[in-house]
């Protein structure tokens, strides 16, 4: 496929969005459309891996009469194959396309208010079949075909937050089914090209997807996305050195896009861990997963709070990935200091502060052979009290903090604060030294947010990999020199990006000042011939 073809894809889809904007906020209709394309997903999955197996008897899944004793013997074989293999099963009525065209079977097709790419075919039918409550039972039926199941939960409520009941789908039932028949619809006229397994086509458009819906979701952004920019200078910090990972975590994942980003940088990640508060997100989370095509057994997603509730704490990461909540509030519950994660250090994170509570975390959970890159904000390279001792503890006596990067403001959802990378390791090839880096000033300044460019990224990470000293832009400090400065990371103390003023030319200043007398006299001179001239007082 073509990038063009690639574009028109995510085009299409986000017009598709598009007709429940009106309807709805950011953050609801994302959930509707981002459900949608991955139900979808999820019925093309299951007729290619059926149209295989059937291939002998010469029949493609649609085919099988789900009313013969013969045709529910066929089903009954296929869907423990599918379970075993997908982690789900859907019968053939129960497919995405089945259900857009009794939904629409007068309907050959129907215009967007939106403006419309090319491929679109427009109609004055209406739909002829009231369809909610069959996809309320098929959404259900899918989550039901895991019980007891190795995957049951990896699929374990995942459409939950499709509410078919809301009055902002429409005021009658006539109306909520118009609307969700309509984009069923159009988004059964797109082909994912699933048979393609070489190209990522449909999980490209799924991430563009997420990264539309966080633009505009102001605050609310930074709970499930991380910008695209930003998560490729992670993984590739992470990934240094590396061709494949047994692991990679991330603790506080979101969307899961971070966790994603990570596999495009190796050939193979063979475990995917992430725990996530958000419920909705949650969710969002596991679909991102599978239709990245991460096999159930590949992933494990959990939901929870991260501090209080540690989902993964006897596992041991090789890659960890995060961009948690900036200055989130905790409970720094004094009895947390005898969990093994925050126990050595003697503090805690301040209650109105955890962002080295999620170091510390992170830490723990980090494998000897390991690396960490995580997003803070700069308030953790300098704040004192607590945060400095555990600063200086992680430097100090655990010698696990490599580099510090600083990033542009404004490049990230819902804040303009400027931001920082720490990137930590257990078995440092450098251990007498930390690298500097201050890539603040580098980016390309837009309407809303600034962007961290291909080039920006780059520098960024061959200047890590080099451990380079580069003028105005990155310094390696000796530890000693760290702890001259009392173990304050503040990157100017580091990295002087003091730019000096061209001296002045005090002689051809005075010059320009006497010409400008000169002319200012000869002005005067000017005024005063037109007042006399007029018969008019002087202004001055």
């Amino acid at each position: 496929m073509s990038e063009e073809h690639k574009q028109q894809l995510k085009q299409q889809l986000w017009n598709i969005a598009n007709t429940l904007r009106g309807k709805m906020n950011a953050d609801e209709f994302r959930d509707y459309i981002l459900g949608f394309i991955f139900y979808k997903y999820l019925s093309e999955k299951m007729a290619l891996y059926a149209n295989h197996i059937l291939q002998e008897d010469g029949i493609t899944y649609d085919q099988i009469d789900e009313s013969t004793e013969e045709g529910q013997e066929m089903l009954g074989a296929i869907q423990e194959e599918a379970v075993e293999q997908l982690g789900y099963f859907l019968k053939p009525s129960e497919l995405f396309h089945q259900l857009a065209k009794r939904g629409n079977s007068q309907r050959v097709g129907v215009a967007l208010e939106t403006q419309q790419p090319s491929g679109y075919t427009e109609d004055k039918g209406a739909a002829s079949a009231f369809i909610l409550d069959d996809l309320a039972r098929i959404l259900k039926n899918i989550e039901q075909s895991t019980m007891g199941t190795e995957s049951e939960d990896d699929f374990d409520k995942l459409f939950e937050d499709l509410d078919l009941t809301s009055t902002k789908l429409g005021r009658t039932e006539k109306a909520k089914n118009a609307l969700i028949a309509r984009v069923l619809y159009h988004l059964d006229q797109i082909d994912f090209q699933l048979e393609n397994t070489e190209l990522d086509v449909l999980g490209d458009a799924y991430e563009y997807m997420i990264a539309q819906f966080a633009s505009g979701a102001g605050k609310k952004a930074g709970e499930f996305y991380t910008p695209q920019e930003v998560s490729m200078v992670l993984a590739k910090l992470v990934t240094t050195g590396k061709q494949k990972l047994r692991s990679v975590y991330d603790p506080t994942c979101g969307s899961g896009s971070l966790l994603l980003r990570v596999a495009k940088e190796v050939d193979e990640v063979s475990a995917f861990y992430g725990q996530e508060l958000n419920r909705t997100t949650y969710n969002l989370a596991r679909m991102n997963m599978i239709l990245h095509g991460v096999h159930y057994r590949k992933f494990d997603i959990r939901q929870e709070d991260t501090l209080e509730k540690p989902q993964h704490l006897d596992e041991r990461f090789e890659a960890i990935v995060a961009n948690p909540p900036f200055s989130a509030n905790w409970s720094s519950n004094q009895l947390l200091l005898s969990d093994d994660r925050f126990s050595q250090y003697g503090r805690l994170a301040p209650a109105s502060k955890a962002d080295f509570a999620f170091v510390q975390h992170m830490v723990h959970q980090l494998a000897e052979n390991g690396q960490m890159a995580c997003v803070l904000p700069h308030g953790v390279l300098f704040r004192g009290a607590a945060e400095g001792h555990i600063r200086r503890y992680l430097i100090e006596d655990q010698n696990y903090l490599d580099a510090v990067i600083g990033l542009p403001a404004n490049i990230f959802y819902g804040t303009s604060i400027p931001t920082c990378i720490l990137v930590l390791k257990k078995c440092r090839e450098h251990p007498n030294d930390i690298l500097f880096i201050d890539a603040s000033q580098q980016y390309e300044k837009a309407k809303n947010q600034n962007n961290l460019r291909e080039e920006d990224i780059d520098r960024i990470v061959e200047t890590y990999r080099t451990r380079s000293t580069q003028d105005k832009y990155s310094y390696v400090a000796r530890l000693e020199e760290i702890a001259e400065n009392d173990y304050n990371l503040n990157i100017p103390r580091y990295v002087d990006t003091f730019e000096e003023e061209e001296p002045v030319d005090l002689a051809a200043v005075s010059q320009e000042l006497k010409a400008l007398r000169q002319q200012m006299v000869e002005t005067d001179q000017t005024i005063a011939a037109f007042c006399e001239e007029l018969g008019i007082d002087m202004p001055f």
